[in-house]
């Protein structure tokens, strides 16, 4: 399959929007299908998902088990986004680079300070009633516990809820992957360790990568092994590699799991994992991320390919494709991005998917211009210090 071709390069704000917006659909269509495997998925919907289904349970979503209470489908986004969302508040507010003391003066307060909507819930609330208790963790860690919030996400479990929302890391340094990977490295302190914080810059990288002029598949997946370490750069390398085979999702549903299956410390029962799971590692890896990267190269930039082929991969789906989808928007823009899937998940959602978007846009430009200022003045001093 080959990707639309595209006549215009998209400017910045138009990747960025491409970007979230791309999150918060890949978003809302994993998450009715979350910890799924691909045969249930298929048993369950006579067949794979192809765009907003319902509910798992249908009608009984408010007491069946195990996902209750949340209303995952329809079009309602889940907690990835929502950080996503909480994220770009911050830099709204710092409108400069983030670190892990950004997380701990303007994120947690977000957290447990303002009602929000919430679209699984249908209800405002706080967004700390209803993200994963590995989010809940950065409260209780730099708001009870009082941790350098540099080093309050060790002892976390190792997952990817800290890699799911730094997208806006990747926005903000659009460009330039290796400022995108340390400064998530850095937000992510706060949150993860081990190879759940090395998922969090890598991921930022790649979606600074997707933003260059002419970025493809290939140099996404080069940027991000450039930079990647450990367990974190053999799995992507592991499924992009299997990935490379396929320009089907449904012929690379197997293959792909089994490529990142040596890595992944969850096991194969989703909802049980195993002993040694999410434990910090340099060997192992989030699944998320790797088979994010992989569903990209099998749908070769194309939106509905590599996010349908995310969704349908199951398991942690909705972060899959959350990721896979934020990549691609940024790489080819808005229009990417099949408008009948933005809409709705809008409309269902209740959220505004553009405004924050094109907000994140104007932010990164203003922290570009400081960068210049202060690479400036790093090379006047330099100058005069070191002659010609």
């Amino acid at each position: 399959m080959t990707a639309p071709s595209v006549t215009t390069t998209p400017t910045l704000s138009d990747r960025a929007t491409g970007c979230l917006v791309g999150a918060a659909v890949g978003d809302a269509l994993g998450g009715p299908v979350e910890g799924w495997t691909p045969e249930a998925i298929a048993e369950r919907h006579g067949g794979r998902v192809q765009g907003i289904v319902e509910p798992f349970y249908k009608d009984e979503w408010k007491t069946a088990r195990p996902i209750a209470p949340y209303h995952k489908g329809d079009g309602h986004v889940t907690d990835d986004t929502l950080m996503t969302h909480a994220l770009v508040r911050v830099y709204e507010q710092v409108r400069d680079h983030l670190d892990a003391y950004s997380v701990a003066d303007y994120l947690v307060p977000d957290l447990i300070g303002t009602p929000r909507w919430i679209p699984e819930l249908e209800a405002e609330a706080l967004p700390l009633q209803r993200i994963f208790l590995a989010e809940k963790w950065i409260v209780a860690r730099i708001h009870y516990g009082h941790v350098d919030p540099r080093e309050a996400g060790v002892g976390n479990i190792v997952n990817c809820g800290a890699a799911m929302y730094m997208a806006p890391v990747g926005v903000v340094n659009a460009g330039n992957p290796a400022a995108a990977y340390a400064e998530a490295l850095d937000v992510a302190g706060a949150h993860q360790s081990s190879y759940g914080r090395e998922a969090a810059g890598v991921f930022a990288a790649a979606v600074a990568s997707a933003f260059k002029p002419g970025a493809t598949v290939d140099s996404v997946i080069a940027d991000a092994l450039s930079l990647a370490k450990d367990g974190t750069k053999a799995a992507i390398e592991a499924v992009c590699e299997v990935a490379s085979r396929y320009d089907d999702f449904e012929d690379a549903l197997k293959p792909l799991r089994a490529a990142v299956e040596p890595y992944d410390t969850v096991g194969p029962e989703y909802r049980k994992p195993s002993l040694g799971a999410r434990r910090p590692s340099r060997l192992h890896a989030i699944e998320e991320l790797p088979v994010a990267l992989g569903m990209l190269v099998v749908g070769r930039g194309d939106f509905r390919h590599t996010v349908l082929g995310s969704v349908n991969y199951g398991r942690d789906c909705d972060s899959i494709a959350t990721m896979s989808g934020s990549i691609v928007g940024a790489m080819r823009g808005e229009a990417a991005v099949p408008s009948e899937w933005s809409s709705e998940v809008a409309r269902a959602s209740k959220l505004d998917l553009v405004t924050p978007a094109k907000s994140l846009a104007g932010v990164a430009g203003e922290v570009f211009r400081k960068d210049l200022d202060r690479r400036r003045a790093h090379e006047a001093a330099f100058g005069a210090i070191a002659g010609s």
